[in-house]
Parts: structure tokens; C-alpha cells; sequence
């Protein structure tokens, strides 16, 4: 099964430059529907107005960080099993846990490119 590259896709983080490469390395990966939110709570409204296929966001965020923001959507039936890939620039492993007993499909540190994206992706969503 192909993955569909129109699949909308919301990367959420506080920091605009975090976001524009998160989106650039989407786009050269081929994939072309990317809103943006910029904090946990922002990410919550978009999703009231679209379904999302993937969210990819930041750890590190206020008022709402990234992990509160999976706890939220996994407790919630309509999003429980949605995609979620946490990028982060800790890499202790308590961390890791943490995440992956809240629900996180995968987890990226930072700093990484478009093949590092590529491969945390194939991992969630499939081949492409």
C-alpha cells in the first residue's frame, strides 16, 4: 500500500524556524498538505477543524508541551491512534520511556535531515 503524500500532516512547535524546516524537509520528501501550529493548544483547535494522518511535534513547549499534547490526543477515542512522532533535543533516555508509555509512534532528536525524517516516517505511516 502506497502512502498518500497528500495526507494532511500538522507539525507543531514553538519555534518558526523549527517548524519551516520541519515543513521544507516534509516537502522534499514529497508531501504537500502541512499546516503548522505553534504551541500544544493551537495543534488541539486545528485538529477540531481538520483530521490529521500525522502530527509531529515538538517536546519543549509552553503553555502546553509536546508530551501533554500526546497525552491529550491519545485520551480522546476520535485520535487515540493517530500517528504522533515527538521531535526533541534531549536525548536521555528517561525521556524516551516517558514518550513511548504515553503513546508516541517514534521520536526524533534534533538536529536530523530530510533521511532521518524519512526513516522515522517509513516506520509510522509506511514505505514511501
Amino acid at each position: 500500500m502506497s502512502v498518500d503524500k497528500q495526507m494532511p500532516i500538522l507539525v507543531v512547535d514553538d519555534y518558526n524556524t523549527m517548524r519551516r524546516i520541519i515543513r521544507g524537509l516534509l516537502e522534499q520528501l514529497g508531501f504537500g498538505n502541512i499546516d503548522e501550529a505553534n504551541d500544544g493548544e493551537m495543534a488541539l483547535a486545528k485538529m477540531e477543524d481538520k483530521e490529521y494522518k500525522l502530527i509531529i511535534s515538538d517536546w519543549n513547549m509552553e503553555p502546553m508541551s509536546g508530551l501533554e499534547l500526546l497525552k491529550t490526543i491519545r485520551a480522546t477515542e476520535k485520535t487515540a491512534k493517530l500517528p504522533f512522532i515527538m521531535v526533541t533535543a534531549e536525548t536521555k533516555v528517561d525521556n524516551v520511556i516517558v514518550a513511548k508509555n504515553a503513546g508516541v509512534n517514534n521520536y526524533i532528536v534534533k538536529p536530523f535531515n530530510a533521511a532521518t525524517l524519512k526513516t522515522k516516517l517509513s516506520a509510522v505511516i509506511g514505505n514511501f
